[in-house]
């Protein structure tokens, strides 16, 4: 069976100068692979690096642990299925990138008020979205801020969808949305509700507004952009 050419040198990629040395020299061989070059062998590997081949085994090796390369039986290297779940994330953060500006747009032009995409990161929710009120009072998280998993109507939220016992979770499960008033800043309010792919929860959006302009019959806004952002995701709003 005839294999493709040994010779990468006209795509070598060269290790960088910053950083920690094994980790870039892991990258640098996983970055060789391509639609052109699925599998590779231990020689073309360390000819287009430049690095020793004992060298190479060792990045090999700590990259099949990651599950991000395989050996095959043949002695040639093939991505690993890791590769597969961090490019399911990468096009759904594109998904998003999108989808959710435009749909916080519509829901803050609706109310005039600033709405949120929030999902979760560790503990914390991080806000990964935001469009800001044009009012001149209004809360000033940013893009990139992290807030309470616990507090909030976003966190609180998320919770309840991730499976939180208790029967107020089911009542938010129930509702498909909450509004609250100070619960995490005394005057700050907010209103949330869930957003679903085709694998489940993946975030939520946020409505919030200074604790004096609250209005709970805003929910039916933010439920709705929810469920038009799961559709257009290709999930299931309740």
């Amino acid at each position: 069976m005839p294999r493709k050419s040994s010779k990468l040198n006209d795509e070598k990629i060269s290790i960088a100068e910053s950083g920690v040395a094994s980790v870039d020299k892991a990258l640098t061989i996983l970055r060789l692979f391509s639609s052109q070059h699925p599998e590779l062998s231990l020689n073309q590997i360390a000819d287009a690096t430049g690095l020793y081949k004992s060298t190479a085994l060792r990045m090999l090796a700590s990259l099949g642990n990651a599950l991000l390369v395989l050996k095959r039986s043949d002695g040639l290297y093939v991505l690993g299925p890791a590769i597969a779940s961090l490019n399911a994330g990468y096009q759904q953060q594109q998904s998003l990138e999108s989808l959710v500006p435009p749909i916080l747009q519509q829901l803050m032009k609706a109310t005039q008020e600033s709405a949120a995409f929030h999902v979760r990161q560790g503990d914390q929710r991080l806000c990964l979205y935001r469009v800001d009120s044009k009012q001149a009072l209004r809360d000033h998280i940013k893009v990139g801020d992290l807030l309470p998993i616990d507090k909030g109507a976003g966190g609180k939220v998320l919770r309840a969808f991730e499976g939180a016992p208790g029967k107020v979770n089911e009542q938010i499960r129930e509702a498909m949305v909450l509004a609250i008033s100070g619960d995490r800043v005394k005057e700050i309010s907010g209103i949330s509700s869930p957003v679903f792919n085709a694998e489940g929860l993946v975030g939520v959006i946020t409505l919030t507004m200074p604790t004096y302009r609250f209005e709970p019959k805003q929910a039916s806004l933010v439920k709705a952009s929810a469920k038009k952002l799961t559709e257009l995701l290709g999930g299931k709003f309740k």
